[in-house]
């Protein structure tokens, strides 16, 4: 859980992966022993030192400027949040970062009981699942039966014997939790519960290990989840994720019926 040493690999993967052929470079076997660009390549492309490149990628210390950082994202032709991972990495994100929360603030408790019938809940950046609402209970559990510690979205997802199963398409559902939390590992370093959680979660879960090692960077506001619910049989819904100016550290989730035939399901649930 060093930065410096995830700045190394995270340059190094993204640098593999690029195509050669994309820049106009050549890309046969002949000319190339290793996948995506060359280090002086990337060098070129940013306008810095291969020395440069080569101490970034064997975590020999370097703290780029943010003119570097910006110049990297544009070579490495990296997505917004990974750019936004990267300026985390490197501390050159804006500054103001939102105070780290645990509880969830009394407001927007009661706008989550307020948007019933639509499931809600509230999340923090570690995706501690702070309150819910009954329709959001009725559809994955009773969160009150759970100690404070295993409340949390991410752990539910990997590891509780009935929500591991829940999910329909449950390998990308996993794949863009790990890659949220990466994000938020980044973006929050003096988190030591965030850090103690996720080397938990490297520890005694191969398949969040795995993700892990990928490094894949994704910031999950909006999306798609199917899910088989034991009593009101298969369920799609959308959800938007929803994140307040005051308590910026919180997240609101709240989700819909993606069809008719999933509205009658979760009206057979209230």
């Amino acid at each position: 859980m060093d930065t410096t040493q995830e700045l190394a690999a995270f340059l190094r993967t993204r640098r593999e992966r690029l195509d050669p052929q994309d820049f106009g470079l050549p890309s046969r076997p002949r000319s190339r022993r290793t996948p995506g660009l060359r280090r002086e390549e990337v060098a070129e492309l940013a306008g810095v030192s291969i020395d440069y490149i080569v101490r970034l990628e064997q975590a020999r210390g370097l703290r780029p400027s943010g003119d570097v950082v910006e110049a990297l994202a544009r070579a490495l032709r990296l997505t917004p949040d990974e750019r936004a991972y990267l300026f985390d990495l490197t501390r050159r994100r804006r500054p103001g970062a939102a105070a780290v929360t645990s509880t969830a603030a009394p407001q927007l408790a009661r706008l989550v009981a307020d948007l019933s019938p639509l499931p809600a809940m509230l999340m923090n950046h570690r995706y501690d699942i702070l309150a819910w609402n009954g329709a959001m209970a009725r559809l994955l559990l009773d969160f009150d039966t759970l100690p404070p510690a295993r409340r949390n979205a991410m752990w539910l997802c990997l590891l509780h014997p009935r929500i591991s199963a829940f999910y329909v398409d449950r390998d990308r559902v996993v794949r863009e939790g790990v890659a949220h939390l990466r994000s938020a590992w980044a973006a929050h370093p003096e988190d030591a519960a965030l850090t103690e959680l996720v080397a938990g979660f490297i520890t005694h879960d191969e398949e969040f290990a795995r993700l892990w090692a990928e490094g894949d960077v994704k910031v999950n506001g909006r999306g798609h989840k199917v899910m088989r619910h034991p009593d009101a049989g298969e369920i799609a819904l959308h959800f938007e994720v929803l994140m307040p100016l005051q308590d910026t550290d919180q997240r609101l989730m709240i989700c819909r019926a993606a069809d008719d035939a999933s509205q009658s399901a979760l009206d057979r649930l209230r």
